[in-house]
Order: structure tokens, then sequence, then C-alpha cells
């Protein structure tokens, strides 16, 4: 206690000194937090995401992830209702389970008679409602509210696309697209001497545009298969090569699609869990299941981070920014510290020499100096936790938004302090290990410094 009281005392001596050594280190522990709590916001936020869309796990058909995009329909799950069955029925991961839904994916065509346009599309089946509660879950709980699949209340014959589907299929007007120009290109062969074909392309292009469209897609067997659908919206999902493409189908008109008149099958069984900390119990069980009632399928596991390798590409290019800016802040603490208890060392010669005179030993002055620096270590540990929390809140209820890569809508601006434990005793431990070590090596200079020499500079 004695220590720790002239410690104290010693700091308050040059407490001009002592005060920017704090300011240096409370800047560094508040842009660490401050960018860990953001970093840890962007993390969650696009876990967020990725489990709304297509939950923590998906069941699959052995080799779909790999080769199922060139034909769906070659590896679809069969008795599929069974299977959702009895995963909600299993006693173990019953009580994990927020949802179970089928999908089923599939590629084709998709063209509008009536402007004598199409494309290749990628589609998917889903159960709307089940989709529904899919977006509802927050774990993380984000201040944003979850957005209801536009084929909500539609008709079985009704469909969502991509706002690239709609440019390309002259359906921006009728949807009311903004920011959706319509390209024209036909019209500088609409002379007399344009082939009859283009002049008929160019005379259905002028035909009023409906909001429907008509899919072409491969059935199980082979053989091409059409519908006619009712577009409800355009939607923008934030990656253009993914607006260019995408289609939203209800999951029965997506089987007819594929399976005509055969057993309809699905591509995926969606599993969301209630927690994210559940997924490793939740993999065990079902690899359970498989080798055991489910092994009559060869069936296989993924979660979100495989079915999305841009979420751990994304979290881990952070991670190495956060490592990047706590090695330099450190590095700029290590040595404004050391300069503070060296300059300190240099002051005090004279007071280091009459210690030593009057019985202290060598490890006395070194604890002194390391409990100067252990003290400066702990006071700008506390005020930087305490300014990174109060401006983390300040920006918190700033109303503030951004819009993070993938996502069409802003979303509010959050840093992500309190709560996170684990990333505030880690960046104090670090504070307070830097300035050990800043503080250790002038202490072991000061107390090996003879005692005769440093008597002589009073």
């Amino acid at each position: 206690m004695n220590m720790l009281t002239l410690a104290l005392r010693n700091l308050l001596r040059n407490y001009r000194r002592s005060l920017a050594t704090l300011l240096a280190m409370l800047v560094g522990v508040v842009s660490v937090l401050l960018f860990g709590g953001y970093s840890q916001n962007i993390h969650l936020g696009l876990q967020t995401g990725f489990v709304q869309s297509s939950g923590h796990l998906q069941i699959q058909h052995k080799d779909y992830f790999l080769y199922g995009n060139g034909n769906p329909a070659a590896y679809g799950i069969a008795d599929y209702p069974a299977l959702v069955l009895a995963l909600k029925n299993d006693p173990v991961l019953a009580p994990m389970l927020t949802m179970v839904t089928p999908t089923l994916s599939l590629g084709g065509i998709a063209g509008n008679f009536s402007a004598g346009v199409s494309r290749t599309v990628f589609g998917r089946g889903v159960v709307v409602e089940d989709q529904n509660v899919l977006r509802r879950w927050n774990d993380y709980e984000f201040p944003v509210k979850p957005k209801i699949s536009s084929l909500t209340g539609t008709s079985a014959d009704s469909t969502v696309i991509g706002t690239g589907v709609a440019r390309v299929l002259a359906l921006c007007g009728v949807l009311k697209v903004k920011n959706c120009p319509q390209a024209t290109p036909v019209e500088a062969l609409s002379g007399p001497d344009a082939p009859a074909d283009v002049l008929a392309l160019s005379s259905a292009a002028s035909a009023p545009a409906t909001g429907r469209i008509e899919m072409l897609a491969a059935n199980s067997h082979g053989a091409p298969n059409v519908a006619a659908l009712n577009v409800v919206k355009a939607e923008s999902t934030g990656v253009k090569e993914l607006d260019d493409m995408f289609v939203a189908l209800h999951l029965p008109q997506a089987q007819r699609l594929v399976y005509g008149a055969a057993a309809p099958q699905v591509t995926a069984i969606v599993l969301q869990l209630k927690h994210t900390s559940q997924m490793p119990a939740a993999k065990a069980r079902l690899a359970e299941l498989m080798a055991g009632s489910l092994k009559n399928q060869p069936l296989e596991v993924h979660d979100f981070a495989t079915l999305n390798p841009q979420y751990e590409q994304i979290t881990g290019m952070f991670s190495v920014i956060f490592g990047f800016i706590s090695l330099l802040i450190s590095s700029i603490v290590l040595f404004t510290v050391g300069n503070t208890m060296s300059m300190a060392v240099v002051e005090r010669t004279v007071e280091i020499g009459t210690l030593r005179a009057i019985g202290l030993r060598q490890s006395g002055i070194r604890r002194l100096f390391v409990c100067e620096g252990a003290l400066l270590g702990v006071i700008g540990a506390v005020m930087g936790l305490i300014s990174a929390l109060s401006i983390a809140w300040i920006v918190n209820h700033s109303g503030l938004t951004w819009t993070p890569p993938g996502n069409v809508d802003p979303i509010p601006l959050t840093v992500r302090v309190w709560g996170e434990g684990k990333m505030m005793l880690s960046t104090g431990l670090g504070l307070m290990g830097v300035v050990l070590l800043s503080s250790w090596w002038p202490a072991r200079r000061a107390a090996k410094l003879n005692i005769v020499e440093a008597l002589r500079h009073a």
C-alpha cells in the first residue's frame, strides 16, 4: 500500500507529463474498443442476415453443394415431408429449433413474350410463411424491423424478381422500379433494310407491357416445362449479379416446374436455431440421425458460413484490420510510456541514489517504477473504457444510418461495446501488459544505478 501511495505521489509530481501519457493511452483504448465494437457489429450483422435468409444449417443431398447448381433435379431430397417432421419431433433438436423449412433451387429462362425478351435466371421455391418466421430471427437485438416477404398473401402463380431481371424483361414501368432505364437496342435496325424478325421484335417491344412472365425450366427427365407467372414486385438484393438472375416462387409452383406430375422433391431443408451457439450440438445430433434413422438417404449438413463464403472473408478482413490497429496503438503506447518512465528515471537519479543509500534494495526500486507504470495503465484503461462506452452510447442513439455491403436498405449505425466483456477485458489486459513491459526496462536501469554515481548528480 505504501508503494502505491508513493507511486501516485510521484505521478502527481509531474502531472503534465503523466496527463499526456494518460491521454495517449486513453486515445488508444478508445480507438481499439470503438473499432472492435464496430467490427463485432459487422460480424453479428452479417451473421444475422445470412441466418435470416438461409438458416443456421442446411441439409442437402450429398454432393449437391458441389454439383447441384448444374442440375438441381438430380440432387433432390425425396420424401422430404417425413424428414421435416422427424426433425421437428426429435427430442434433442426440437428445443433448439425456431424453424425447419424446405426450399427448392432451380435454373431456367424467364421471358416476357409481349416485349420479345428473355434471359437466364436462378429460381428459388420457398414456403412463404416459413420464410417470414426466418426473417424474424434477431438474437443480437439489432434495432431493425423484419421485412415480410413480398410473396405473402399472393396467389400460387406469383413471383418476385430481381431488379436486373425486371430491367432486361422490360418490366420497370409496370413494376415501378426506380433508377431502371429501359434500353432500346432495336431502334437502330428499324429502318426499311432491317430483317423481318427484327422488325417483328421491335413491334412486340412496343406493345403494352404486362406484369406477367413465362419461365422455362428443364424437368427431372430433361424435358422442357413452362409456367406463366404473375410478377408482384421487383426487389434489389444488394448484389448486381444476383439481381440480374433472381426469381422467387412459391414452393409448389417451383416443384411443378421441375418435377411435373412426379413426386415433388426439394434441394435443401433449412434449419434455424434459437441461438448460434447451439450449432455444434445440432450438427452432432444430425450426424447421429444420419448414421441411424436417416441413413436411407445420402445427406450432408452445411452451416451458413460454408454456404456463404463471403461471411468468413469479410469477418476475416475486419479481424486482420483490428489486429493491425491494435498492434499499431500498442507500439505507440509502448514508446510513450517507456519515454515517460525513462525521463522520470533521469530526473530522479539523486532520489534513486538516496533510497539505495538508506537501504532500499534494487528490487524495491524496480517495484517502485513498475508500480508507477501499472498505476498509469489502470487509470488509462478505466478512463478509456468509460470514454469508449460513452462515445458508443452517443453513436448508438444518434440516429445515424449506413448501408452495409450486400444490403439494400440503410440500417442504424451501432457500435457494440457494452456487453462485449471479452473484448473489454482483453483490451484492458493488453494495455496493462504493454505498460508493464515498457516500464520494466527503465525500472531495471534505475535499479542498476551506482549509488555513488547517482548521488553526484545532486
